[in-house]
């Protein structure tokens, strides 16, 4: 625009003010108006009029696992139900559990994964987990239908006259409600009654071998509402089978215990994991107990903790050393997830036989699944949890230790010279070895494949030192032979030894000398051949 300016000529742009000129009339300026309220209407008449809700019943609000619901409890302690004529939250040494007026038994959430130490608190108010005694219908896990869609239908009761022509003499009732608390259970022994033979107990297990219809026993064990789930299967075949995966499969006696306790049946097979139960000869199906079914899974109580910093029989200093100790310790074994553990506990003690700290690796495992193999293992090893500490079991074998084979090592009794004599354990302790065991130590002494240490307690690198030196002298042993003299003179003179000259009887008859060969000395072809081959040569040295 400058360089226009100083153009010649006419101006197209005329230069524009540098300031307003002034205006006689000024005009007020106004501040913005406000934006538009938003509307508040008023609620629909359907929502205004509608009443208020009847309070509902506790069962229907529990508490979650974030609560922080927190109630300290005795052992022992019965807490009873508001409103409710014996029905009561027993708080006992397997846990919480809960009683209903005419039950053959008090009823568990799991019957088989109960700790052995006794809850301190609980997660969740004081209820039972089954149907309120006001529900007007059996729980069937929908709500019910409005009255108006309903359509009640009539029964005619079972021992009817159907013979009766006349539908006015006939007689019809509504379908009744499943009554909680009254049940009917007839002794085990008069179910079962006599015991199958042993033909009989493979025609019922053959079609249960390769058939998927099982129950299947996972981490929680033994629940209440699989009992039923046994005697739906028992109203079809005598047999039910099942499948234990998992935390539960540590302890299998625990189990078929738990089964035939609560189930009333018998198991006649098992094969590892898997169990098939029998329900009994006399066994109907309408005479089973009916028992109600749980709702809901009840909060778990609150426990004592598993790990301590100073466990028992050790001070915290000593249990960190033994926790450094573990770290650089190799697992005996890797567990998977839903495994079958039946041989767990024997592994874990044999592993105590050479260690004092074992290491379990359950890494990819559910935390509370490898808690409570911890607190499984504690119990029936026994022993004494450490840490779980990166997904894994450290165990310590305890001061109160015993060694599994204490009763099978004999006494070596050593005496002068080269005589060893073997003798019991101990005076004090009745039982003695074997005499199998008796006749091994003897003969592993007496051949130098075995030695005795006069000291007991050694260090790893003086039991090595024996250990080399033993593995000398048995190289030697087993590398040395017959000796064999030989004189100046030429009659060779051998040395006596029974085991020479029989050896010397085995391959006399081996010998290729006294066997007559039916083809005559070179009529083979490869006496041909050597036969070219060496004329060849002649005529080569004659040249």
């Amino acid at each position: 625009m400058a360089i226009l300016a100083t153009l010649p000529g006419p101006k197209h742009f005329s230069t524009l003010p540098t300031t307003a000129p002034p205006s006689n009339h000024p005009t007020p300026s106004h501040p913005p108006k406000p934006p538009i309220p938003i509307p508040k209407y008023p609620p629909p008449l359907r929502f205004q009029n509608r009443p208020p809700k009847p309070d509902s019943s506790p069962a229907f609000k529990t508490h979650h696992r974030n609560s922080k619901y927190y109630k300290p409890v005795k052992p022992g302690q019965k807490i009873p139900l508001p409103d409710a004529d014996n029905r009561a939250v027993v708080v006992g040494d397997s846990g919480i559990s809960y009683q209903l007026p005419g039950a053959p038994f008090e009823f568990m959430y799991s019957y088989s994964e109960t700790p052995k130490a006794q809850p301190i608190a609980m997660r969740e108010p004081a209820f039972l987990p089954f149907a309120p005694p006001s529900m007007p219908r059996p729980w069937t896990g929908k709500a019910p239908m409005k009255k108006n869609k309903r359509n009640i239908k009539l029964f005619q009761p079972l021992g009817a006259d159907e013979n009766n022509d006349k539908l006015s003499m006939k007689r019809y009732e509504m379908l009744k409600d499943y009554e909680l608390g009254k049940f009917s259970m007839r002794p085990r022994d008069e179910v079962l009654g006599a015991p199958l033979s042993r033909w009989e107990v493979k025609e019922m297990i053959r079609p249960h071998l390769s058939s998927n219809k099982q129950v299947n026993l996972g981490r929680d064990g033994l629940t209440h509402n699989m009992l039923e789930l046994i005697h739906s299967h028992w109203r079809r075949q005598p047999v039910c089978k099942v499948r234990c995966l998992g935390v539960p499969t540590v302890d299998m006696d625990n189990i078929c215990r738990r089964l035939e306790e609560k189930s009333g049946g018998k198991i006649i097979h098992r094969v590892g994991g898997v169990l098939y139960l029998f329900c009994g000869r006399n066994y109907d199906f309408r005479k089973r107990p009916q028992l109600p079914l749980m709702l809901w899974k009840p909060a778990a109580p609150v426990y004592p903790k598993l790990i301590q910093d100073a466990p028992e029989g050790l001070t915290k200093k000593e249990a960190d050393e033994l926790r450094t100790r573990g770290k650089t310790l190799l697992p005996i074994c890797k567990l998977g997830k839903n495994g079958v553990y039946i041989t767990l506990v024997r592994d874990v003690r044999t592993a105590f036989e050479g260690s004092v700290l074992v290491k379990l690796d359950c890494r990819g495992m559910h935390a509370s699944d490898y808690k409570k193999l911890g607190a499984k293992l504690k119990e029936l090893v026994p022993c004494v949890l450490l840490s779980f500490d990166d997904e894994q079991i450290l165990l310590w074998r305890g001061r109160e230790w015993k060694s599994m084979y204490e009763d099978e090592t004999p006494s070596i009794n050593r005496s002068s010279g080269r005589g060893l004599s073997i003798t019991n354990i101990s005076e004090a302790k009745s039982v003695g070895p074997s005499p199998k065991m008796t006749s091994l130590w003897q003969r592993a002494i007496g051949s130098g494949k075995a030695s005795v240490l006069d000291e007991i307690y050694l260090s790893p690198d003086e039991l090595l030192q024996k250990v080399e030196e033993f593995e000398r002298k048995t190289q030697a042993i087993e590398h040395s032979y017959p000796a064999m003299i030989y004189s100046n003179t030429e009659d060779k003179a051998y040395e006596d030894n029974d085991d020479y000259e029989d050896d010397d009887k085995f391959y006399s008859n081996d010998s290729f000398e006294d066997v007559d060969s039916p083809v005559p000395l070179g009529s083979l072809p490869v006496d041909f051949i050597a036969r070219k081959l060496t004329d060849g040569q002649d005529q080569f040295r004659k040249m």
